[in-house]
Parts: structure tokens; C-alpha cells; sequence
């Protein structure tokens, strides 16, 4: 399929110690007829800059149209992260410009509604794995939001990348960071 849109979403984690949540990241596209393709899981933990870094070069490498970050859980240290970290990254030579398209998105309502929408689209097939991502879609068929238990990291980016690409979010500051 051919895509007319990629982006790489994150649905941080507050902490990188042993036993934290995941930064979730994961990399979604869409194609002429309104499908949604999940084409990376990159989820990791990891210290801030080093998903900062993950972030960009999948978004180098996707030639995607921006990064998505939910800053319910990180505030503005991911807008502000990601910003110098590609101005670190060009310096380095490791890219060509200290520019990302970034957009910051909210959460307002809770884990299970805002997962809803995405999960109808599941339903209907419009949404499709490229490749197997089996700790991704263990959080899929495994999450109860009714029992408490760790944060669906992965799930929730690959949440904040659909509902971008496939149902036209278009809330919060979408700008790009310059250096």
C-alpha cells in the first residue's frame, strides 16, 4: 500500500528505573483509503534523550510527517527534549538539520475511551500490522483498563498514531522545532 502519511508517537514513561513503564513509541501510516498500518514498535526503557533519539531516527528513516507526544505524564520536557536533542543530532552529523515537526497532545479523558475509537477501527479492519509485534499486541488482547496493573505503553502510542493519522485529532500545538 502506498502511504500518504507516517508518524511517530510517544506515550512517555515518568521514569527509566527498573520496574517503570516503557516510553511507548511506535510507528503507524496511512494509506490512500483511509487504512491505518503499524509499521514499528521501537518501545523501550530508556532515559529521555535516548528515546528523544529513538523518535528521530525513526522519524528520519520514515521520512514521516511528525512526532506526536502526550504530555499528560512529561510535561513540556518532551517537546523540549526531542528539540535538542535533533539540534544535538545535526551537530553530531547524524542528521541533516535540527528540524522535527512535533505535536504535543493532551489526554483528557481516560485510557479506555480514548482507546475506543482505535478499537472500532480494529474491528472494521482498517487497521493492519506490518510485521509481528508480539509484545504490542499481547498489551492489545491482554489489557483490562477495569484491573489495575502497569501502563499499556506500546498500546497507547500506537492509540495517540492512529487516532493522528486515521480520525483527524488535530488538537494541541503542532508546530516544528527548530534549532
Amino acid at each position: 500500500a502506498r502511504l500518504s502519511r507516517i508518524v511517530v508517537a510517544m506515550d512517555p514513561a515518568a521514569s527509566s528505573s527498573e520496574g517503570a513503564a516503557e516510553h511507548g513509541i511506535v510507528v503507524a501510516g496511512l494509506d490512500d483509503n483511509k487504512h491505518g498500518y503499524v509499521l514499528e514498535d521501537l518501545s523501550q526503557r530508556c532515559t529521555p534523550d535516548r528515546a528523544a533519539r529513538i523518535l528521530i531516527n525513526a522519524y528520519d528513516r520514515w521520512q514521516a510527517d511528525r512526532v506526536i507526544g502526550e504530555v499528560n505524564n512529561g510535561g513540556e520536557w518532551i517537546g523540549t527534549t526531542v528539540r535538542q536533542t535533533a539540534k544535538a543530532m545535526a551537530l553530531e552529523g547524524a542528521r541533516k538539520s535540527g528540524e522535527v515537526n512535533y505535536r504535543a497532545v493532551h489526554a483528557t479523558r481516560g485510557k479506555r475511551t480514548r482507546a475506543e475509537p482505535i478499537s472500532a477501527l480494529d474491528e472494521q479492519k482498517r487497521i493492519h500490522h506490518v510485521g509481528l509485534f508480539a509484545e504490542l499486541e499481547d498489551q492489545l488482547t491482554s489489557w483490562d483498563p477495569l484491573v489495575p496493573g502497569p501502563s499499556p505503553d506500546r498500546l497507547y502510542a500506537r492509540v495517540w498514531a492512529l487516532t493522528d493519522l486515521m480520525l483527524g485529532s488535530g488538537k494541541g500545538k503542532a508546530g516544528v522545532l527548530w534549532t
